[in-house]
């Protein structure tokens, strides 16, 4: 029944504020959680195939636990302690962990710069989005619509689906397990195998968004 308001409130939170630049993101500290433990697991686990993939494994499990488990706690006792302040803290957690403001914003910057300014000025645009290279005018217009639609899944959809589920803590699970695909989950050399589980996690989580 809470998340009936702290949903609907969030996502208006999120069209009045945005990101501001200035207020710290959630999802940079767990960028940071994720950097932390690469390195750390990695230390341990032996640079081999079987190795990275186990280390990438205990990477996972162990940044859906933290993920999970640590705004549980939180928002779970304040609750306990004050209503309003936990209804408040869940509200602005929502808003912040998405991002309908901010998508809207930065992709209009792009269709601007390419009716009213130079192909120069919409690349750097499209570069505050995506990291892609772009060089026509369509190839820009591509970029920026593509992600504009990858974004609404990860940014918008998936992330209220799994609010609406579970509240918060599975908002922030989500968008754990989205950070490290968008960290881990590459087809190279440093990350064909430990990235994996990550990658294929991903998969799984935004399935149905």
């Amino acid at each position: 029944m809470i998340r009936l308001l702290t949903l609907p409130a969030g996502f208006i939170l999120d069209l009045l504020m945005g990101d501001p630049r200035w207020l710290y993101h959630p999802v940079c500290l767990i960028g940071n959680l994720i950097s932390i433990l690469e390195k750390g697991i990695r230390r341990v686990f032996p640079k081999t195939d079987k190795g990275e993939r186990a280390g990438g494994i205990l990477e996972v499990v162990l940044v859906c636990f933290i993920t999970f488990f640590i705004p549980y706690v939180v928002i779970h006792l304040l609750y306990k302690w004050n209503f309003w302040l936990g209804f408040v803290l869940e509200t602005f957690w929502c808003g912040q962990l998405l991002a309908t403001k901010s998508l809207k914003v930065e992709s209009m910057k792009v269709y601007d710069r390419l009716k009213n300014g130079t192909i120069e000025e919409a690349r750097y645009a499209v570069s505050m989005i995506v990291g892609r290279d772009t060089l026509s005018e369509i190839g820009v217009t591509k970029a920026a619509v593509e992600t504009v639609a990858e974004n609404s899944s990860d940014g918008i959809i998936a992330p209220m689906l799994y609010m609406a589920i579970g509240g918060i803590p599975l908002m922030f699970l989500y968008k754990g397990i989205n950070t490290m695909d968008s960290m881990l989950g590459y087809k190279n050399d440093k990350y064909l195998y430990f990235g994996r589980c990550a990658a294929r996690l991903d998969d799984v989580a935004n399935y149905i968004p």
